[in-house]
């Protein structure tokens, strides 16, 4: 699997903040996390809640390590792992994402058709 797929500049993600692009299908969150100088992809959909928000969680550290608090019931899910912090039974998978010339791409396995 090699395919990146452009997002957008990185200028178009704010310092700490996510964003949602729809990439082969699925809902992706992307991470511009200033404080560790890194970008961070994991699916967008929180297994706890049950919706495609997590986007739109608040961004941070716990204990070291970045992560993103579902904007629902304020789980937080680590963003290299994907593992949930407070119930590890629930994960979000992750995404390799890089930076190429100021541009986001992120790698996204295909769909699978149902």
């Amino acid at each position: 699997m090699d395919n990146w797929q452009t997002v957008c500049d990185v200028k178009d993600i704010a310092p700490n903040v996510g964003v949602c692009a729809l990439i082969n299908g699925q809902q992706i969150a992307i991470f511009n996390y200033q404080r560790a100088g890194a970008l961070y992809a994991i699916s967008n959909y929180d297994p706890i809640g049950k919706a495609q928000v997590l986007s739109r969680g608040i961004v941070g550290c716990y204990e070291g390590v970045p992560v993103v608090a579902s904007p629902l019931y304020k789980q937080h899910f680590n963003l290299i792992s994907g593992l949930c912090v407070e119930e590890p039974q629930y994960s979000v998978k992750t995404h390799p994402v890089r930076l190429l010339d100021g541009v986001v791409q992120v790698q996204v396995a295909e769909a699978i058709a149902a």
